[in-house]
Parts: structure tokens; sequence; C-alpha cells
């Protein structure tokens, strides 16, 4: 896949959220009276925008939902946003991949104020031109949304030579509404047959793998 720009969703994609997010959705959900022992029940969180998740996974209405959204980000910020880790191998790729001459940027559906912190802690920052995120107003949440904004701010019209990279099937819609390729990766939180059905042109085991395909 020969493509010049490269835009790399953040959570289950570059660092591993799984110990930060499942915390801070715990904690929202306290804050409703629902108990939430069992972390692992809350992985389908990782990926997919906030306030969709919880109408989603636990019936809430759109305002309980922004509700449990402000709760969810109280935690976050103090606590659960850096209780993370950077995948083994991820720096060594993407040093790599600008030796090839690479352009990188970050697309990811977490409030944009909350990646550049999470890039700039694990000394990721360095590696992208741009790093775009949600705004936390809830008006670009949709992953079809950030990237269209991230385009935009890179003034980035051709879209043949870019390629959207993540792990959940909203990488990739996100990437076929606004007109772009798009690549799986399944060292995160989607499934294959997840990826496949959303129709991602490659799917990726590894990170070097995903290294090897661009």
């Amino acid at each position: 896949m020969e493509k010049e720009h490269l835009l790399f969703d953040l959570d289950g994609t570059l660092t591993d959220p799984k110990e930060g997010i499942t915390k801070s959705v715990q904690y929202a959900l306290n804050a409703f009276g629902i108990p939430a022992e069992d972390r692992e029940k809350l992985l389908c969180f990782i990926g997919p925008p906030l306030k969709d998740s919880f109408m989603e996974f636990y019936g809430f209405t759109e305002e309980e939902a922004g509700k449990a959204v402000i709760s969810y980000r109280e935690y976050f910020k103090d606590k659960g946003m850096l209780d993370n880790q950077v995948y083994e191998g991820v720096h060594s790729v993407l040093e790599a991949l600008l030796k090839k001459g690479k352009k990188l940027y970050v697309a990811s559906s977490k409030p944009e104020i909350f990646v550049r912190t999470i890039l700039e802690h694990f000394q990721l920052d360095s590696y992208f031109i741009f790093a775009g995120g949600a705004d936390l107003e809830g008006t670009r949440g949709r992953k079809a949304d950030v990237i269209r904004y991230v385009l935009k701010e890179c003034q980035l019209t051709d879209r043949s030579k870019i390629v959207m990279i993540g792990d959940r099937k909203h990488d990739i819609l996100g990437a076929k509404e606004v007109g772009i390729d798009s690549v799986g990766v399944l060292y995160g939180y989607g499934s294959r047959q997840e990826l496949k059905d959303a129709g991602a042109e490659l799917i990726a085991e590894t990170i070097f793998d995903l290294q090897n395909l661009l």
C-alpha cells in the first residue's frame, strides 16, 4: 500500500488505554448507581465515541449519556488519562515510516486536548505533523468528522494518497465515509471479523506487519 499520508487512531492502535478507560467508565457508571466490578466487560468502550457507547451498551438517554461523559472525564483527566501504555514496537515503527518519507498524523475520537497530552507524555508527539481529535462540546465526535477535520487542517486534498489506520470498525467506516482507504490492526480491540465486515482494505496482525504493509 503506497500511501504518503498516514492517519493513525490512538487508543488500541498506538497505545493500550485499557486500565485508564475502563476505570473511568466504571467511575461514571458508579455515579449512576450502576455497579461495574468486571472491567473486562467495559472493553467495548475503547474506540467508539463515549456518548454513543453509554447509550448503546447501557441504554442511557442522550441526556444521561451526556452526564455520564462528564463524570467519565472527571476521573479520566485526573487519573485515567496516563494510566496507559505504548504498544511495544510503536516507536521504532513510526521512526522507520518517517525515514521512508511518510507523513504521519493522528485522528482520534478522544478529545483533542487529551490526545495531545497523551502523545507528549509518552514522547510520541514528535513523530506527527498534526494530532486531531474530538472537541469537548461534542460537535466533532464521529470518526468521519475527525478525519475531515485533520484533512482540512493539514490541507490534504488528494485522497488517493491517504490511509486511515485503526483497530475498530469506526476507523474503517469513518475512512470509507470520507473516501480514503483504511488498514485495520488486530493487536488492539477490534476483531478480524469486525474490521473485515466494515470493509478494511488490508488487515495487519502486528505492529510490524503494519510497517511492512505501509
